[in-house]
């Protein structure tokens, strides 16, 4: 993506409903912090909130309802592949049309002038990418690409997007409410009628390119994230309640080498006992203001 179709993929500095501005005198810690340059951030599902893709745990850290698909459910069952990809089409015009926030801007901003070194997301909805920070590592991968189990060729979900369509005219229906994985709620009866895409080159079964429940992450992905926090300066981790262990080992790791932690997030998390400076605050106003602070603004 050319920097012309990332500016074009901007939300509003300001959207509406927004908390309270974040105020400078709490902020004053993870502006030390990032003052001493070559942080990298652990960005999780809280940083896109703003762009208006529901979070998973919101601010009791309690999960919201709904159970995700597992690698073992996908592969095992047609089935379970229909009704994701019946959900997943249905939920994903809203999740292309979400567009980079304040946060993500304003964490590129850091990115530039140094403060901050890498970017590692847990996010799978390529804001920071449309944001202009190319180079951050998508660990659980992008619905923007599908990948097929059989021929491992990757193609674009637009492209996915454009058969599905074709296959079950008149399918969408206005209204649908946006989940956290960028699918939407449907019941069984209109899943049940779905007609599924196979691979455009050998009919094999395609999944999305991402890291479901019960799958790991692919091994050299970890290794590069935890050569990034062993070269930081510190870690920063912003909109993650580090629920699952693939965030929460960087955190865990940073801290057995006696590298500060920072964590911004609306809600409690599974590293709080781990970081040296804790602030619940939201994302957008907070990472705008530190970056003013530092002259990145």
């Amino acid at each position: 993506m050319d920097a012309s179709e990332a500016t074009a993929r901007e939300a509003p500095e300001n959207p509406a409903g927004l908390a309270r501005p974040a105020d400078p005198a709490d902020l004053a810690g993870l502006v030390r912090l990032l003052d001493r340059r070559g942080a990298v951030v652990l960005s999780g599902a809280g940083l896109s909130t703003e762009s208006g893709i529901p979070d998973y745990r919101g601010a009791t850290g309690r999960r919201r309802s709904g159970t995700p698909m597992t690698y073992q459910e996908f592969t095992g069952s047609e089935a379970a592949r229909r009704r994701y990809w019946a959900r997943s089409h249905t939920g994903w015009p809203a999740f292309a049309r979400a567009r980079p926030n304040a946060g993500h801007r304003a964490v590129e901003r850091l990115r530039r002038s140094g403060h901050v070194a890498a970017v590692i997301t847990q996010n799978v909805d390529g804001l920071h990418h449309a944001a202009g920070t190319r180079e951050a590592v998508e660990l659980h991968g992008g619905l923007d690409r599908v990948v097929c189990l059989d021929c491992r060729r990757t193609s674009s979900r637009a492209d996915l997007d454009r058969r599905l369509d074709e296959l079950n005219r008149g399918f969408r229906r206005p209204g649908a409410v946006l989940r956290p994985d960028g699918d939407a709620q449907l019941p069984p009866e209109l899943v049940a009628g779905f007609r599924v895409a196979p691979c455009a080159d050998c009919g094999g079964v395609l999944k999305p390119d991402v890291v479901f429940f019960g799958e790991n992450v692919p091994a050299a992905r970890v290794d590069h994230c935890y050569e990034l926090v062993d070269t930081a300066r510190s870690l920063v981790v912003l909109g993650s309640s580090l629920a699952v262990l693939s965030g929460l080992r960087f955190v865990r790791r940073a801290a057995r080498a006696h590298l500060p932690v920072a964590i911004v997030n609306q809600g409690p998390t599974r590293g709080d006992d781990l970081a040296a400076l804790r602030l619940d605050l939201p994302l957008g106003p907070a990472m705008t203001e530190a970056a003013r602070l530092l002259g990145s603004g």
